[in-house]
C-alpha cells in the first residue's frame, strides 16, 4: 500500500500531468506528419512501398493510425487519470480559500516588501470608511478593531488566477472526455465522385468507399443522417507557376433528404458543407482517364476509371481498366496505366509528370487479355490481378490517339474528367468540443494575467496622553507570485490613499506667536 500511495501521489501531481500533457502532444506530431490509413488507405499503402523495411516499421508501431494506436490511449488514460486526481482536492482547496476571510494585519507592517506611512487628521473610523471606498469593490476587504484602538482593513484580491488554472484544466478534462465519447459516436466515410458523371450517393453505408465507424456507430447506435450527394458539377484546382496549390473547390448538388429539393453547394479545403450535424469535406482530387476498348468480339466499350495520385507532387497516377468479354471466352481485357497530367520522358521507356497541372496529358498503358478472375486473392479496384492474362502491348497517347492490338483489340484515349474524394464526417462532440477550447483560452489567459495581491491598512489613532496627535495610518502590501508589477501598483495606490486622507493642520503654539515682536 506504500508504494501504491507513492505511485498515486506522483501520479496525480501536477507536474506528471505538465508531463503527460506534453507527451500526448508530441505523440500527435506523427498524426499529421505521416499518412493515416483512417483518411487516406492509398497514401499510406504506397508510402509503406516506397520506405521498405523502415515503412513496414512504422506501420507496426502503429504510426499510420496515431489515434488509435495503444501506446497513444495508454498517454491518453494516464493524462486523465493524472488531471482528475490532482483537480478534485485543488478545487477543494480553492473552494476553501474563497471561503476564507483575509488575514489579519501583520504586527509590523513596515517589514513587508511594500510599505508606507503617512497621518490624517480624521478618525480612525472616518477614514477606514474613506479607504474602502479608495480600494474599491475589486478587493476583498475585511474591517477589524485592535485591542490598541488601532482599525485595520485586510485586503485580497487575484483569486481569479487560480480560478481560471482551475477553469483551463477542467476544461482540459473536460475536451479529455469529450474526445473519448465522440470517437465512440463518430464515422467518417469516404467516395471518389467524377465530375459530371452519374455517380452520386447517399449517407448509407453500403455506399461508400471506405468506412471507418465508432464502436456504437459499428453496432448501429447511431442513425446516420438521411441526405445525398447527386452530383459533382465541378471540380475546379488552381496552381501558381511553381505548381503550388493555390485553390481547390468542389461545386456539387445535394440534398438534405431523399424527398427533398436539390440545392447547389461550393466545398473548399477547410470549408466543409454542414447537413443534419454531419460535415462534408473535401480532402483530395485526381484525374480520371476516358477510354473507347474494341474487344476481340467486336463489340465496343466506353469507360473512365479514376487513377490514384502516386506522386502528390507532380500528380503523376496509376489506375485500372476491367472489360470482360463473353463467358468462358478467355478474352477479358484489363488495362493498368500511369496518367500524367504534364508528360515528360524519363527515359528507358517511362512515363513521369513534371507538374499537376494539365498540358497535354499522355497515358501510359500496358493492355492484358486473358481471365480477370485472376488467383482469387483480394487486391485493390485500380490494380488488375495479371496471373491469368497475357500482355498483348503496351504504349503511351495523348488525346485522341488509337492503339491497335491483336485479336481486333483496339484502345483509344477520349481524354479525362477530374475527380474529388469526400468525406463525411460525424461527431457529435464537435460543438461541445469548440466550448471547451474557448474555455481552455479563457482560463489560461486569466492565469497568466491575473496576480494575487494583499493589502494592509492599520489607521492608529492619537494617543491618550496626546489627544490633539494626528491620526496614523500605516499600509503595507504583499504580492504572491509577482512578475514586478506590484511595486508600481502599490506606489498608485498609496498615493491614491495619501490624497483621500484630511490634512493635518500644524499646531500654533504660545511661543510661536509673541516670536516677532521683539
Amino acid at each position: 500500500m506504500r508504494y501504491l500511495r507513492i505511485a498515486w501521489r506522483r501520479l496525480t501531481a501536477m507536474r506528471t500531468a505538465l508531463v503527460l500533457l506534453f507527451l500526448l502532444a508530441v505523440a500527435a506530431v506523427p498524426g499529421s506528419l505521416l499518412p493515416q490509413r483512417p483518411l487516406n488507405p492509398a497514401k499510406t499503402a504506397s508510402y509503406i512501398a516506397e520506405h521498405g523495411a523502415w515503412g513496414r516499421f512504422l506501420d507496426r508501431i502503429g504510426m499510420f493510425d496515431v489515434f488509435g494506436a495503444p501506446w497513444f490511449a495508454a498517454i491518453y488514460l494516464l493524462l486523465f487519470v493524472s488531471l482528475v486526481g490532482c483537480l478534485i482536492p485543488r478545487i477543494r482547496v480553492h473552494a476553501r480559500a474563497l471561503a476564507r476571510k483575509p488575514l489579519p494585519a501583520p504586527r509590523n507592517l513596515e517589514r513587508l516588501p511594500e510599505s508606507g506611512r503617512f497621518e490624517t487628521s480624521a478618525t480612525p473610523g472616518e477614514y477606514a470608511a474613506t479607504a474602502r471606498e479608495t480600494l474599491g469593490r475589486r478587493w476583498r476587504i475585511v474591517q477589524r478593531a485592535e485591542p490598541s484602538g488601532a482599525v485595520t482593513l485586510s485586503a485580497e484580491k487575484g483569486y481569479s488566477r487560480e480560478t481560471g488554472n482551475l477553469i483551463f484544466h477542467v476544461a482540459l478534462l473536460a475536451a479529455l472526455v469529450l474526445i473519448a465519447v465522440g470517437r465512440l459516436y463518430t464515422y467518417q466515410g469516404q467516395r471518389i465522385v467524377l465530375q459530371g458523371a452519374d455517380n452520386g450517393f447517399c449517407n448509407t453505408i453500403s455506399q461508400y468507399d471506405t468506412w471507418s465507424p465508432g464502436r456504437f456507430a459499428a453496432e448501429g447506435k447511431v442513425r446516420p443522417a438521411p441526405f445525398c450527394i447527386d452530383e459533382l458539377t465541378k471540380f475546379t484546382a488552381s496552381y501558381s507557376a511553381e505548381g503550388e496549390p493555390r485553390t481547390f473547390r468542389a461545386d456539387v448538388v445535394y440534398r438534405t433528404s431523399v424527398s427533398a429539393k436539390p440545392r447547389t453547394a461550393s466545398i473548399t479545403v477547410n470549408h466543409p458543407l454542414r447537413l443534419e450535424g454531419d460535415r462534408v469535406y473535401l480532402i483530395t482530387h485526381g484525374f480520371a482517364p476516358r477510354l473507347t476498348i474494341r474487344m476481340p468480339d467486336g463489340s465496343v466499350r466506353h469507360d473512365v476509371e479514376p487513377f490514384i495520385p502516386t506522386d502528390p507532387t507532380t500528380f503523376l497516377s496509376e489506375g485500372a481498366f476491367s472489360q470482360p468479354g463473353k463467358d468462358g471466352a478467355r478474352q477479358d481485357i484489363g488495362i493498368s496505366g500511369l496518367f500524367a497530367p504534364t508528360p515528360v520522358d524519363e527515359g528507358n521507356g517511362k512515363i513521369g509528370s513534371a507538374s499537376p497541372q494539365v498540358q497535354d496529358p499522355a497515358l501510359s498503358i500496358f493492355v492484358y487479355e486473358g481471365d480477370l478472375s485472376g488467383s482469387g486473392e483480394p487486391h485493390s479496384v485500380y490494380s488488375i490481378d495479371t496471373s491469368k492474362m497475357t500482355r498483348i502491348g503496351t504504349a503511351d497517347l495523348h488525346i485522341g490517339q488509337t492503339k491497335r492490338l491483336r485479336d481486333g483489340v483496339s484502345v483509344t484515349f477520349d481524354g479525362w474528367v477530374p475527380w474529388a474524394s469526400l468525406q463525411i464526417s460525424h461527431d457529435p462532440a464537435q460543438s461541445y468540443l469548440l466550448i471547451a477550447a474557448v474555455a481552455m483560452v479563457v482560463g489560461l489567459l486569466g492565469s497568466l494575467g491575473i496576480r494575487r495581491r494583499r493589502l494592509w491598512v492599520r489607521i492608529a489613532p492619537a494617543g491618550a496622553a496626546e489627544p490633539e496627535s494626528p491620526t496614523v495610518v500605516t499600509v503595507g502590501g504583499l504580492a504572491r507570485s509577482d512578475s514586478g508589477h506590484f511595486p508600481t501598483e502599490f506606489a498608485g495606490l498609496l498615493e491614491r490613499l495619501r490624497g483621500r486622507a484630511t490634512p493635518v493642520e500644524p499646531v500654533v503654539s504660545a511661543d510661536t506667536i509673541g516670536a516677532g515682536k521683539d
